[in-house]
Protein backbone atom coordinates (compact mmCIF):
# COMPACT_ATOMS: atom_id res chain seq x y z
CA UNK A 1 0.00 0.00 0.00
CA UNK A 2 2.90 2.35 0.68
CA UNK A 3 4.05 2.10 -2.94
CA UNK A 4 0.72 3.54 -4.12
CA UNK A 5 1.88 6.95 -2.86
CA UNK A 6 4.79 6.95 -5.30
CA UNK A 7 2.76 6.25 -8.43
CA UNK A 8 2.37 9.38 -10.62
CA UNK A 9 -1.44 9.38 -10.53
CA UNK A 10 -1.82 12.88 -11.95
CA UNK A 11 0.34 12.12 -14.97
CA UNK A 12 -1.51 8.87 -15.57
CA UNK A 13 -4.87 10.62 -15.39
CA UNK A 14 -3.63 13.26 -17.84
CA UNK A 15 -2.47 10.56 -20.25
CA UNK A 16 -5.80 8.78 -19.89
CA UNK A 17 -7.67 12.02 -20.58
CA UNK A 18 -5.56 12.69 -23.67
CA UNK A 19 -6.17 9.14 -24.90
CA UNK A 20 -9.90 9.54 -24.42
CA UNK A 21 -9.87 12.90 -26.21
CA UNK A 22 -8.11 11.28 -29.16
CA UNK A 23 -10.70 8.49 -29.20
CA UNK A 24 -13.56 11.01 -28.99
CA UNK A 25 -12.10 12.94 -31.92
CA UNK A 26 -11.91 9.75 -34.01
CA UNK A 27 -15.45 8.84 -32.96
CA UNK A 28 -16.78 12.23 -34.00
CA UNK A 29 -15.01 12.04 -37.36
CA UNK A 30 -16.36 8.53 -37.94
CA UNK A 31 -19.89 9.59 -37.02
CA UNK A 32 -19.70 12.48 -39.50
CA UNK A 33 -18.35 10.15 -42.16
CA UNK A 34 -21.01 7.57 -41.32
CA UNK A 35 -23.72 10.14 -41.94
CA UNK A 36 -22.17 11.53 -45.12
CA UNK A 37 -20.63 8.54 -46.89
CA UNK A 38 -22.40 5.39 -48.01
CA UNK A 39 -19.05 3.63 -48.54
CA UNK A 40 -17.93 4.31 -44.97
CA UNK A 41 -21.34 3.22 -43.67
CA UNK A 42 -21.01 -0.11 -45.53
CA UNK A 43 -17.42 -0.58 -44.34
CA UNK A 44 -18.31 0.05 -40.70
CA UNK A 45 -21.34 -2.20 -40.97
CA UNK A 46 -19.19 -5.04 -42.27
CA UNK A 47 -16.55 -4.44 -39.57
CA UNK A 48 -19.18 -4.73 -36.85
CA UNK A 49 -20.97 -7.71 -38.44
CA UNK A 50 -21.03 -10.83 -36.19
CA UNK A 51 -17.99 -12.84 -37.27
CA UNK A 52 -15.68 -9.83 -37.54
CA UNK A 53 -17.38 -7.67 -34.91
CA UNK A 54 -15.77 -9.30 -31.88
CA UNK A 55 -12.32 -9.09 -33.43
CA UNK A 56 -12.91 -5.42 -34.23
CA UNK A 57 -14.00 -4.67 -30.67
CA UNK A 58 -10.96 -6.47 -29.23
CA UNK A 59 -8.61 -4.70 -31.66
CA UNK A 60 -10.03 -1.29 -30.72
CA UNK A 61 -9.51 -2.03 -27.02
CA UNK A 62 -5.92 -3.14 -27.61
CA UNK A 63 -5.31 -0.03 -29.69
CA UNK A 64 -6.62 2.30 -27.00
CA UNK A 65 -4.42 0.66 -24.34
CA UNK A 66 -1.37 0.84 -26.59
CA UNK A 67 -2.16 4.48 -27.42
CA UNK A 68 -2.22 5.33 -23.70
CA UNK A 69 1.26 3.85 -23.21
CA UNK A 70 2.49 5.64 -26.34
CA UNK A 71 1.27 8.98 -24.97
CA UNK A 72 2.87 8.18 -21.61
CA UNK A 73 6.18 7.46 -23.32
CA UNK A 74 6.14 10.60 -25.44
CA UNK A 75 4.72 13.17 -23.04
CA UNK A 76 6.46 12.16 -19.81
CA UNK A 77 9.79 10.88 -21.08
CA UNK A 78 12.27 11.22 -18.27
CA UNK A 79 9.71 12.57 -15.79
CA UNK A 80 7.75 9.38 -15.12
CA UNK A 81 9.46 6.08 -14.48
CA UNK A 82 7.51 3.52 -16.46
CA UNK A 83 7.55 0.09 -14.86
CA UNK A 84 5.08 -2.70 -14.14
CA UNK A 85 3.37 -0.85 -11.29
CA UNK A 86 2.96 2.26 -13.42
CA UNK A 87 1.42 0.17 -16.19
CA UNK A 88 -0.94 -1.48 -13.69
CA UNK A 89 -1.92 1.96 -12.37
CA UNK A 90 -2.55 3.23 -15.89
CA UNK A 91 -5.26 0.58 -16.38
CA UNK A 92 -7.74 1.87 -13.74
CA UNK A 93 -7.05 5.47 -14.75
CA UNK A 94 -7.90 4.65 -18.34
CA UNK A 95 -10.91 2.62 -17.24
CA UNK A 96 -12.22 5.46 -15.09
CA UNK A 97 -12.05 7.95 -17.92
CA UNK A 98 -13.58 5.48 -20.38
CA UNK A 99 -16.46 5.12 -17.91
CA UNK A 100 -16.86 8.90 -17.80
CA UNK A 101 -16.69 9.04 -21.60
CA UNK A 102 -19.35 6.37 -21.93
CA UNK A 103 -21.74 8.63 -20.02
CA UNK A 104 -21.35 11.38 -22.66
CA UNK A 105 -23.92 11.54 -25.47
CA UNK A 106 -21.58 10.64 -28.33
CA UNK A 107 -23.49 9.21 -31.32
CA UNK A 108 -20.85 6.71 -32.45
CA UNK A 109 -18.77 4.97 -29.80
CA UNK A 110 -15.65 2.94 -30.55
CA UNK A 111 -14.95 1.94 -26.98
CA UNK A 112 -17.35 1.38 -24.11
CA UNK A 113 -16.95 0.40 -20.51
CA UNK A 114 -17.37 -3.38 -20.75
CA UNK A 115 -15.40 -6.50 -19.93
CA UNK A 116 -14.15 -7.32 -23.41
CA UNK A 117 -12.75 -3.89 -24.13
CA UNK A 118 -11.42 -3.51 -20.58
CA UNK A 119 -9.40 -6.70 -20.88
CA UNK A 120 -8.36 -5.73 -24.40
CA UNK A 121 -7.15 -2.34 -23.18
CA UNK A 122 -5.17 -4.10 -20.44
CA UNK A 123 -3.60 -6.36 -23.08
CA UNK A 124 -2.78 -3.28 -25.16
CA UNK A 125 -1.17 -1.53 -22.19
CA UNK A 126 1.08 -4.47 -21.40
CA UNK A 127 1.75 -5.33 -25.04
CA UNK A 128 2.99 -1.80 -25.79
CA UNK A 129 4.66 -1.56 -22.36
CA UNK A 130 6.57 -4.83 -22.77
CA UNK A 131 10.01 -3.10 -22.66
CA UNK A 132 9.16 -1.71 -19.23
CA UNK A 133 8.36 -5.00 -17.52
CA UNK A 134 10.59 -5.60 -14.51
CA UNK A 135 10.94 -9.07 -13.05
Amino acid sequence: MRSLKFIPWRSLLEVSALTNLAVILVELLLSLGYEQSDNLREALSSLYAPPLGTITIVAIGIGVGALAVYFLERLYRGRVVINTSTLWALAPCLGLLILVKSLLPIPFSLIDFNEIQGISALVGIFWRGRPYWRW
